[in-house]
């Protein structure tokens, strides 16, 4: 990674200055959690649109492979939403999920039809409705057969290249903001800044636990479960291009790490076992894109798993969140 000795030397300045009044746990998911991700997250961006530049044919391989790390590396990041990924909407740009109403194909299928030419550049292409920008626009590109076979392959390639190098800049955009100020932000508290206090900062840190538990609950289960009587396998987060259980694992993995670093002694232990059993039963699931949700032996193990996902978010509630003298609050998941 490139910039990484640059982030390291940005965090390291003033954790040295201020190592006797700032908390631990605020320096440790600053300079091991958030940054380490927004840093993969622009690498392989830019490595994903350079894979289109080489070769945008949705059959490529390396393309293919390329936009698994991308996509692997925002998944990991995607609970981080507050400061640099709220600006101008970059993480609905990157990830525009759920799309309940299907605006996406919708969007897409719209350029491609008009061949329009707002798809020259990534510049111009930012201006773009954020249904057809980001990871689930071209995973319909590179996977969903239907759209690319009624579409001109010339236009179809450009739009490859277009929202990958639109992908690329709006990643590099974070980190750059991340490594430029934000991790300062969040290191200085001050009573005229973005956080008043350390306090404030570990609630937005608990708060981005505990909401991307929720999502992963709600969205990720929630939507291909449906309901017994109407299973929703078609609703499964990128079944496409067979990510679905995947994403569950890696936004597991990532909150197991940030829960780590906010819990001490016994109940870092306990949580970690939490995330250990919801991921091993995902393990032995078998269905990579929960596409059996309807079979009843399915349906139950998908149940489990969330119910486990549940349990985890309840002990970071519950157990974690008043050690910590902070709560969740509001977020955007629970309306209005």
């Amino acid at each position: 990674m490139r910039h990484i000795c640059l982030t390291l030397a940005l965090v390291a300045a003033p954790v040295v200055a201020l190592a006797d009044t700032r908390d631990d746990k605020i320096e440790s998911i600053v300079a091991g959690h958030i940054l380490p991700r927004f840093e993969a997250l622009a690498d392989g961006a830019d490595a994903l649109s350079v894979a289109a530049q080489q070769d945008c044919d949705p059959a490529s391989a390396p393309l293919k492979a390329a936009y698994g790390t991308a996509f692997d590396a925002w998944i990991s990041a995607s609970h981080l939403r507050f400061g640099p990924t709220e600006v101008d909407d970059r993480a609905f740009a990157l990830a525009f999920w759920p799309d309940s109403r299907g605006a996406t194909p919708r969007a897409l299928n719209a350029l491609l039809a008009d061949q329009d030419p707002i798809a020259a550049s990534a510049q111009g292409y930012a201006q773009v409705s954020i249904a057809a920008r980001g990871f689930y626009a071209l995973e319909f590109l590179l996977f969903d057969d239907a759209l690319s076979a009624e579409s001109d392959a010339r236009y179809h390639c450009q739009l490859v290249r277009t929202i990958s190098a639109d992908i690329a800049a709006t990643s590099r955009s974070i980190q750059d903001d991340w490594t430029a100020s934000y991790a300062t932000v969040m290191l200085t508290p001050a009573p005229d800044g973005v956080y008043r206090s350390d306090a404030e900062v570990l609630q937005e840190m608990f708060k981005a636990l505990s909401t991307g538990l929720q999502f992963t609950s709600e969205s990720r289960l929630g939507r291909p479960l449906g309901t017994f009587d109407r299973p929703r396998p078609a609703r499964a987060e990128a079944r496409r291009s067979g990510r679905s259980a995947a994403h569950v694992a890696l936004s597991l993995r990532s909150l197991r790490d940030l829960a780590a670093r906010l819990a001490e002694g016994d109940m870092s232990n306990r949580l970690d076992a939490r995330f250990d059993h919801a991921l091993s039963l995902l393990a032995a699931l078998d269905d990579p894109t929960f596409a059996t949700v309807a079979a009843p032996q399915t349906r139950l193990k998908i149940e489990i798993i969330q119910q486990s996902v549940d349990a985890i978010r309840a002990a970071v509630r519950d157990d974690l969140g008043p050690t910590l003298g902070v709560a969740a609050g509001f977020n955007a998941l629970d309306g209005d």
